[in-house]
């Protein structure tokens, strides 16, 4: 029998979000994302909440209307993506906030199994058919030279997964969470930052996105002394990682970038 669901009230790359039962929202993913994945998200996640992380409270997979879905205890919030676009002179504070969190999550040694973030950047490079073999190549080839880590990483941070609310923040979203280094989790939000620049159709939105993306390194590295260069050295091979995702709308940038980098043509 087909539930009513309503109305989604928020969208995802992967899923809708949906209200559920009181206390509760149903993350309803696509026909195409599989339930392996959904079963990963949900370990992973109850994973994080025993490093001591405040995050959503994980609830069962079900499966509505033809679809499989996860049930999360429902955080009250609003993104700072959102209140960054819609009350730019707070722009300062949010973006040193965010990037007190990422390095927040950073101090963290996991002390518990969670997939290695260099075998999943490895995977995703070796997997992505939009990547020339010379790049794929020498993206491999500076990952392999690239220091590992042992620090919680979240994967996929941004301002659109930081919920702000009345008791603080709440980081979602955990399910490329890893153990790996920091530099390499902040050149991912890096590339995201850019990419999304990059494909802004309005000048304002880019030139905001850019302001942030440098104010938040800036600060990030203000607070976390070191690390610069190879920060730097991360970038393309985050970027060439990213192709995986099959995101169009960024595909020529992110391959234009990594040419750049790499210096290879």
């Amino acid at each position: 029998m087909k539930i009513d669901l309503g109305k989604p009230i928020a969208y995802g790359r992967t899923a809708e979000i949906y209200q559920w039962h009181e206390g509760w929202i149903l993350k309803l993913f696509y026909d195409w994302f599989n339930l392996e994945n959904i079963e990963h998200e949900a370990a992973v996640s109850r994973a994080v909440g025993k490093t001591g992380f405040t995050i959503p409270e994980v609830g069962d997979i079900i499966r509505v209307n033809g679809r499989n879905g996860l049930l999360y205890s429902q955080v009250c919030g609003r993104p700072i993506s959102e209140i960054i676009m819609k009350k730019p002179w707070n722009f300062i504070r949010y973006t040193n906030r965010c990037a007190e969190l990422q390095l927040k999550i950073h101090e963290i040694k996991p002390g518990i199994k969670l997939p290695s973030q260099r075998n999943n950047i490895a995977r995703r490079i070796k997997e992505t058919e939009d990547l020339p073999d010379k790049l794929k190549f020498k993206a491999l080839s500076v990952l392999d030279s690239l220091p590992d880590g042992d620090r919680l990483c979240h994967g996929d941070f941004h301002p659109g997964n930081i919920l702000s609310t009345e008791n603080g923040e709440t980081i979602i979203d955990w399910i490329d969470v890893s153990t790996g280094n920091p530099l390499a989790d902040l050149a991912r939000t890096s590339v995201m930052a850019l990419g999304e620049a990059d494909c802004a159709q309005h000048g304002y939105k880019r030139s905001l996105i850019n302001i942030f993306h440098k104010r938040y390194v800036s600060h990030y590295f203000k607070l976390r002394s070191g690390g610069e260069t190879e920060y730097m050295r991360w970038l393309p091979v985050m970027a060439s990682a990213r192709l995986r995702e099959n995101i169009s709308e960024i595909r020529a940038w992110l391959i234009d970038y990594a040419e750049k980098s790499f210096s290879v043509k």
